[in-house]
């Protein structure tokens, strides 16, 4: 799988350190790889100082070089429509009122909170929901930042759950981790902690670290969200990131994103949601693209990912079907969107369209109905 880099040894390869340390960051490095359409070169240059690009070497290994609409290469090679007149004009830096009072705290819902452990990730990707951090510089919270948001939580008794995010949260140090891991913890009423990590698929070098692992099985329970958008970024080192993770009893959930150009196509969702059960790895969303300032390009019609929910039902058992969802604008909170399956009704008979084609009539009896 290495591809452009078939000549680097396994030992370095198979090291998260050099994976990050050689992260390809300049117009000039990327070239080396991969010859650049004219709009990708107008693209890096003008997103240089509001949306820059950073992308491991391993991730890198994944694209096509001779396909500018290579899937892989859209989320991860700055193109100038970015910074378009038309697409600056549309979305929202925060569209979802993420920022409050304590930095990196959200707290949307009464029994859960998020936690921004850091600005920096592998990759930079170039439909990022928090595409606002690309120009914060690259920093994890320090233990004072840390410490108050753990005040914060001791504070809310309501709190049973806490999603440690970023940026790329496991990017920090196994030590910064374990710190505030183990503070959360210390707070009785936290029952979960899940962690949001796209680094199974950036660079899932990460999980070969023992260390790490035990950090986490330690801190159980832990559940791990991570976010897989095309079934090209299932790989061997994935999949062996996600059994390490397994193993360890760290169960991993998975959030599509759906994107135009990416996986606009119901063929390469259900390949997606089939590999996504062979390695073990439950999906749970297909999340509608937000609309963040620099990134609503990608976006799709509501129709589209409709047309995707109906293709995937009686294709793919039902644990491999992710609920459709839009993130509501001024975090007013997600809401599924699903196909109608209810043609009419007349008393308690019903008309259903079947995914398997025709119509089925089915009655409610007496002891049924409410």
């Amino acid at each position: 799988m290495r591809g452009l880099f078939r000549d680097v040894k396994t030992e370095l390869w198979r090291s998260y350190h050099w994976q990050i340390q050689n992260r390809i960051k300049t117009k000039e490095e990327l070239k080396r790889y991969i010859r650049l359409t004219p709009e990708e070169e107008e693209g890096i240059d003008k997103t240089y100082s509001l949306y820059p690009m950073a992308i491991t070497p391993y991730y890198l290994s994944l694209i096509d070089p001779e396909d500018p609409q290579d899937p892989i290469r859209l989320q991860a090679v700055p193109r100038a429509v970015e910074v378009d007149e038309k697409v600056q004009a549309l979305g929202e830096p925060d569209p979802f009122k993420e920022e409050g009072s304590i930095p990196g705290l959200t707290h949307r819902y009464p029994d859960r909170v998020l936690f921004t452990l850091t600005t920096f990730c592998a990759v930079y990707c170039r439909h990022c929901m928090r595409k606002r951090i690309f120009q914060e510089g690259e920093r994890a919270r320090t233990k004072e930042e840390i410490d108050r948001f753990v005040e914060y939580l001791k504070s809310r008794e309501e709190v049973r759950e806490v999603l440690l995010s970023g940026g790329e949260p496991l990017s920090v140090s196994n030590e910064k981790l374990n710190y505030v891991l183990s503070k959360i913890r210390e707070v009785s009423h936290v029952e979960v902690i899940r962690i949001g990590t796209r680094l199974p698929v950036l660079a899932p070098q990460r999980f070969f670290d023992d260390e790490l692992l035990g950090i986490l099985e330690r801190h159980s329970p832990i559940w791990i969200n991570t976010h897989f958008n095309h079934p090209r970024e299932i790989t061997e080192e994935s999949a062996e990131a996600v059994e390490r993770l397994l193993r360890h009893g760290v169960p991993v959930n998975n959030q599509t994103v759906l994107l135009k150009g990416v996986n606009d196509n119901p063929e390469v969702v259900l390949k997606l949601m089939r590999e996504l059960l062979r390695i073990k790895v439950r999906p749970v969303y297909l999340f509608h693209c937000d609309p963040v300032k620099g990134a609503v390009h990608f976006r799709t019609s509501l129709e589209k990912g409709l047309e995707i929910m109906e293709y995937l039902r009686g294709k793919i058992s039902g644990m491999g079907i992710p609920t459709y969802a839009v993130d509501l604008p001024g975090g007013k909170g997600k809401v599924p969107v699903s196909p109608n399956y209810i043609v009419k009704r007349e008393g308690q008979t019903y008309l259903f369209r079947s995914p398997l084609d025709g119509f089925v009539e089915y009655t409610i009896c007496d002891a049924e109905a409410p």
